[in-house]
């Protein structure tokens, strides 16, 4: 996935109000841009470090700019707009470059389905039947360790979608756990216990039900970003 058009650097002066990011601009101009991101961004930024956002031409558009690449406290790169996964994972469906989900003869997004009224974000068709994947994005990283984490705030939404994933799987239905981890030098994924409990709880259960876990990880500048290893999970 390219960024078209190209990505435009700034420096962070603060987050706030979750959505709102006030940067200064290569040039030396002051925005106030979307922060298309609902979690903590727990180590995702810091004062005064680079940023990268797409700016809007939309001129019914409140703000001018997103958000969409920012600098770690580890000196990382993040992509912070969570918007970006399903798009770039659906990429690499189509791509073929997630080869435990290659062959399918069929896509679809946002399929309603499961006992708590939910929307799966992949339905693939197979000959054989169809699988369900679940996708997250991953952003959380660490000083002293390229193991990233999820998730970087309590989600009770998270919790569901592994519910619904474990009652597929008992069903006999194939059913997903997808970890897109946008964030450059990372070699694993894991549960962020430490953060909430009842997630990785339910990380647990849902594979003792059946769920494959996969997680991919992706190369990452601020001209593009693309899914192009495998990652290990530690459960």
């Amino acid at each position: 996935m390219d960024f078209s058009p190209a990505l435009e650097e700034g420096r962070l002066i603060q987050r706030y109000k979750r959505f709102l990011a006030d940067i200064e601009t290569a040039s030396g101009e002051l925005l106030t841009i979307h922060c298309p991101n609902t979690g903590s961004m727990l180590n995702c930024m810091v004062p005064g470090g680079q940023v990268w956002f797409s700016r809007s031409s939309d001129p019914k558009r409140k703000l001018p700019g997103t958000w969409e690449i920012g600098e770690t406290p580890q000196g990382r790169l993040a992509c912070v707009n969570t918007g970006r996964a399903n798009p770039l994972v659906e990429e690499a469906l189509r791509a073929g470059l997630i080869r435990e989900l290659d062959g399918f003869t069929g896509l679809k997004r946002e399929v309603a389905y499961g006992q708590e009224n939910s929307r799966i974000d992949f339905r693939l068709d197979y000959p054989t039947g169809s699988a369900f994947v679940e996708v997250k994005s991953v952003t959380l990283g660490f000083d002293g360790t390229a193991v990233a984490a999820f998730p970087d705030a309590v989600t009770q939404r998270g919790a569901k979608h592994l519910r619904e994933l474990a009652c597929l799987a008992r069903e006999g239905v194939r059913a997903v756990q997808l970890y897109c981890v946008n964030l450059t030098g990372i070699e694993a994924v894991r549960p962020a216990e430490e953060i909430d409990p009842g997630y990785a709880a339910a990380l647990r259960e849902a594979v003792a039900a059946g769920v494959e876990v996969l997680a991919y990880g992706v190369s990452l500048t601020p001209r593009a970003i693309r899914v192009d290893r495998r990652l290990p999970v530690l459960l």
